[in-house]
């Protein structure tokens, strides 16, 4: 059957859903047709509203429960490197699917999908979202642009994003800043570098701190995130024998939800003071939101002890909204767009079971 034809089963195990999403190719840019098959799917459930914005699909129940939560998954994955089709295979005993968007984050939105089809009697109401454009540039991010054009659409009391975390609750997320610094030199003939100046020898110091730096480790609200900053790109140069006049360095900054990204940009000024800095991205990080009743309510039915989520994800969006949010999804962040990305198959089942033992247990 072509791609473009493709029909999705709900009544499929979440594993044989994950393996027909998976083959679904949806780089980033290129989710017309996965999202239309995840839209085409969930028309026949009397139970759910079907809303469309663009690539991003959302379903919601309107059971009329006193609460709301929202569960989302993004649609797209990085770039393929010969990791499609999928296969299944085993190592050391454990049981794996191997294949792009396997981890990052399929088999979430595999989770999700059945469990929107099947739930049709939830203890809350639910907002479904499936996004498009995760992996790339903020501006064209689905969420992001479905918040802007139906801010209506984010009423919740609580959100899980079903980012990988091996099937453990992982609360909020660091935030994350790239800047670039910059020195300056002379050109000159480097037979007579003399009267030239060097701006790659200036960038040295700029090093020698990045080096010598130790990052925190912030507690924040019971969970310790784990800081990090490192060069990430160095360039400058004209020629091999010309002095060069100007070097750049990139660097990334992520840093404790305990702060805001302009007081992550104050701390590097200050690192870096007597450099000229430019600030290229900035996000916010999120609180980890773990004392919301709901999501004690989620720890408990989950089970298990909430870890720190180090990366930026699109829980940020939603802490920014005053929602609280947590992370949850099968698969180990590790292998997340790695070449070998492959997702133990017990931990699709163990998500899917959490999620719907959570969603059938009467909330308080």
């Amino acid at each position: 059957m072509p791609q473009n034809t493709v029909n999705l089963d709900l009544s499929a195990t979440s594993i044989e859903l994950t393996r027909a999403l998976c083959d679904l190719e949806s780089v980033s840019g290129n989710e017309a047709v996965i999202a239309d098959a995840v839209e085409r799917a969930l028309a026949g459930y009397p139970h759910l509203d079907i809303i469309r914005d663009g690539d991003t699909v959302v379903a919601r129940t309107n059971l009329g429960r006193a609460q709301r939560v929202i569960i989302a998954g993004h649609l797209d994955t990085v770039p393929l490197n010969d990791n499609l089709p999928t296969r299944f295979e085993t190592i050391d005993g454990v049981d794996y699917l191997w294949g792009r968007g396997t981890v990052d984050m399929k088999a979430g939105v595999a989770v999700q999908l059945k469990l929107a089809a099947e739930l049709t009697a939830s203890s809350v109401d639910v907002t479904w979202m499936w996004y498009d454009h995760e992996e790339v540039s903020d501006d064209l991010n689905g969420l992001g642009r479905l918040a802007l054009n139906r801010p209506d659409l984010f009423a919740g009391d609580f959100a899980i994003l079903g980012e990988p975390t091996n099937s453990q609750i992982e609360g909020g997320c660091n935030g994350n800043v790239r800047v670039e610094i910059r020195t300056f030199g002379l050109r000159a003939h480097s037979a007579r570098s003399w009267v030239g100046d060097n701006a790659i020898h200036k960038i040295g110091p700029v090093i020698d701190i990045l080096a010598a730096y130790e990052p925190r480790q912030v507690e924040v609200e019971g969970l310790v995130y784990r800081e990090g900053l490192n060069a990430v790109g160095i360039g400058g140069g004209i020629a091999g024998n010309v002095i060069p006049d100007e070097c750049m360095v990139h660097i990334n900054y992520r840093f404790a939800p305990s702060r805001t990204s302009a007081e992550a940009i104050v701390h590097l000024e200050e690192l870096f003071a007597g450099y000229e800095i430019t600030v290229v991205d900035r996000a916010e990080g999120a609180r980890p939101g773990l004392d919301a009743p709901l999501a004690l309510q989620f720890l408990t039915a989950v089970g298990g002890e909430a870890k720190p989520k180090y990366g930026w994800t699109d829980v940020a969006r939603f802490s920014a909204l005053g929602i609280p949010a947590v992370n949850y999804g099968p698969g180990d962040p590790l292998k997340a767009h790695a070449d070998d990305e492959r997702v133990a198959l017990a931990q699709i089942t163990d998500c899917e079971d959490g999620l719907r033992a959570w969603l059938t247990t009467s909330v308080g």
